[in-house]
C-alpha cells in the first residue's frame, strides 16, 4: 500500500535520469569507478550519477540495486535447491544455521509448504560435484533428516528485465 502521506517523486522525469536508469539496467563496467565510467559516456560526473541513482532508490523508482553473477562463469559447476521440512517452532533457528554455510547464497522461508512439506529453502552453489557430504553435514546440524535435493541441469535465463 502506498504511502499516502507523502507523496512520490517520479525521479525518471528528467532525461539525465532516464538516461542513467537505462545504463544501470545492463551490464556495469567492471572498473574501479564504475559510476565515473557510466558519467564519461554520458557526458555526465560521477557525483551525478550516483546523486541520481540515490534518489531513485529514496523514492522506490528503483527497488534494488544488485549483481547478477554467473556462476558457472566463476567457477561453480553443482548449483542445488535443497527443500528442508523444517518444524513449525524452528525455521528461524534451522534458517540460521543453515544459512551460516559459505556455500549456501539463499535461504528463505516458503508459505505455504511446498507439497504440503518442505517449507525453508536454501540454493547453493560449489566448485565441485560432491555435495552428499555437505548436505549430510547440514542435515546433522540442523537436525533434519527430511529434505529434497533438487539439482540445476541447465540454466535457461539470466538476466534482468530492461525497462528502456
Amino acid at each position: 500500500m502506498a504511502d499516502k502521506t507523502k507523496p512520490r517523486r517520479n525521479s525518471l522525469r528528467s532525461t539525465k535520469a532516464r538516461a542513467i536508469a537505462k545504463e544501470i539496467q545492463g551490464d556495469i563496467p567492471l572498473t574501479v569507478r564504475p559510476f565515473d565510467a557510466i558519467g564519461k559516456r554520458l557526458q555526465l560526473t560521477e557525483t551525478e550519477v550516483i546523486k541520481t541513482v540515490r534518489d531513485l532508490l529514496a523514492d522506490k523508482t528503483i527497488r534494488k540495486f544488485g549483481a547478477i553473477v554467473r556462476h558457472r562463469n566463476v567457477g561453480y559447476v553443482n548449483n542445488i535447491m535443497v527443500l528442508w521440512s523444517v518444524p513449525d517452532g524452528s525455521v528461524e533457528e534451522t534458517g540460521r544455521k543453515l544459512a551460516a554455510f559459505s556455500e549456501v547464497t539463499h535461504c528463505y522461508e516458503r508459505t505455504p509448504r511446498f507439497a504440503d512439506r518442505y517449507n525453508l529453502f536454501t540454493m547453493i552453489h560449489l566448485k565441485d560435484r560432491n555435495d552428499d557430504v555437505l548436505l549430510q553435514r547440514m542435515a546433522e546440524v540442523c537436525g533434519i533428516s527430511d529434505f529434497k535435493v533438487l539439482r540445476t541441469l541447465e540454466e535457461f535465463k539470466k538476466q534482468s528485465m530492461e525497462y528502456f
